[in-house]
């Protein structure tokens, strides 16, 4: 037995330290309060700063900046790696630590030139192609639809399907429920024998705005072009289905997929006095979709978690953990760059202290979403009492993140920012996703919560139980 694997067969009533494996006595609920609670304090002055300092605005200004030179960055794209070499060149500028790149290979789709018209009205439909995505034969696709408002009318309906484009047009529910047409609808129309697939865009609200995403294609199954249609237009041809008009559309799409392309994880930190190897990460994502300005999704989470890092610079805050901000690379086809690095750092799963990411908007905060044990959200409990003075107390279960899902499931603690959120979805992969979402006053204030949060976490006498 290896001196790591007997460190877990020691009494129960005992605590293992992580940096020495020796057996230390379990500290009370009241002795871990007590201790968070003295970061009174220094939470108030990382606050101050963030919110009403000479910080203030400044996480906005960083993600206006950024967002405005580049715009969107899709992955394998060259703006992507314009992104990357900004986000680089900047994070070395603000003095921050250990600041590096680290390689990775992304998937590189190609939207091209796209367009939809139905006939024979003569209507030009807006439309987003799905991210991998199959073009459409040269000269394009011209076909009768069939609308279906789910799988399972298009089951019922399946002797339909053959030779046709198949129209989802599903309720909105929630992103979680109504994803799985946009994520496996050309796959679906595909078995019965369809030639395109048209979904709905997966949002609660639209202006005629259609929602790009990556979408799933099943080996052996034939691979047929898929795109989003607006809200408006689906409802409209669902209308004229219901009358028995016949629907056609013409459908051309240039979309096509290259071969992997390199890219990069973007990493600075605020290195640790004590326990360097000790790891409190905190991320967002640097890439987006190729539409838009990814303001929204996610270049706010990426830029908090960079404002994060800079607060505690400016206050002189170095914890006895190390914090770390991780700007991953291809979120968006499936966290590929998260992927990649949880594969490479694995081996020191045991130094990571806590995996937080911010990826569902910087808007008001309202506090942190958590994953861990009890013992774990005990002391996160009293972590979140110190945001009081901006009312960001909320615990909520359930830490989110495509980038930290893995390290999640491995058991070690995760937490995402939990904000009024109730709009995200209206912009989310859309060209609405531009710097007008972004409020400054409200960057501000998740900059503090992140910056407090990773701060305390880093700095408390031992790291989180698992």
């Amino acid at each position: 037995m290896s001196f790591e694997a007997g460190c877990h067969t020691l009494n129960l009533h005992l605590h293992v330290s992580a940096s020495n494996c020796r057996p230390q006595r379990m500290r009370s609920n009241a002795e871990i309060a007590q201790e968070v609670a003295g970061y009174t304090d220094v939470a108030k002055r990382i606050i101050e700063l963030a919110v009403y300092g000479k910080a203030q605005n400044r996480s906005y200004d960083k993600l206006a900046a950024f967002t405005d030179t580049v715009g969107s960055r899709v992955s394998g794209s060259d703006s992507l790696e314009r992104a990357i070499k900004y986000m680089y060149d900047a994070l070395r500028r603000d003095g921050l630590d250990n600041v590096h790149l680290e390689p990775v290979k992304v998937p590189h789709w190609v939207r091209g030139e796209e367009s939809a018209v139905m006939l024979p009205r003569n209507h030009t439909l807006p439309i987003l192609g799905l991210g991998s995505s199959v073009g459409t034969p040269e000269g394009g696709i011209e076909a009768e639809v069939l609308v279906v408002a789910s799988f399972e009318e298009l089951q019922k309906r399946a002797a339909e399907a053959k030779g046709k484009m198949v129209l989802y047009n599903e309720p909105y529910v929630s992103y979680g429920d109504t994803v799985q047409y946009r994520a496996f609808g050309a796959t679906e129309a595909a078995k019965l024998g369809a030639l395109a697939s048209l979904v709905r865009s997966v949002t609660p609200f639209s202006i005629s705005s259609p929602h790009t995403g990556w979408q799933d294609y099943q080996d052996g199954v034939p691979r047929i072009p898929s795109a989003c249609v607006t809200i408006e237009d689906a409802e409209m041809m669902a209308r004229m289905s219901h009358l028995g008009h016949k629907i056609v559309v013409r459908l051309s799409m240039a979309a096509k997929t290259l071969p992997d392309a390199d890219s990069f994880n973007t990493v600075a930190e605020i290195r640790g006095s004590e326990h360097p190897e000790q790891v409190v990460l905190i991320s967002g994502h640097l890439d987006s979709w190729d539409v838009g300005q990814g303001a929204m999704d996610d270049g706010g989470g990426a830029v908090i978690s960079w404002e994060a890092l800079s607060l505690l610079r400016d206050l002189g805050l170095r914890p006895r953990r190390t914090v770390r901000a991780v700007l991953w690379t291809a979120e968006e086809q499936g966290g590929v760059g998260a992927a990649q690095y949880y594969q490479l750092h694995k081996v020191n799963i045991s130094n990571f202290d806590l995996v937080m990411e911010s990826d569902l908007g910087t808007f008001r905060p309202l506090g942190i979403q958590f994953t861990g044990s009890q013992k774990a959200r005990a002391i996160m409990r009293e972590v979140m009492k110190l945001l009081e003075p901006i009312n960001a107390t909320v615990l909520e279960e359930h830490g989110e993140g495509t980038d930290i899902n893995q390290w999640m499931e491995a058991g070690v603690p995760g937490a995402s920012l939990h904000t009024v959120d109730s709009k995200y979805f209206w912009f989310h992969h859309s060209n609405g996703d531009t710097m007008t979402v972004q409020d400054p006053m409200e960057m501000n204030l998740c900059s503090a919560v992140w910056a407090t949060v990773a701060y305390v976490i880093a700095d408390l006498e031992e790291m989180l139980p698992r």
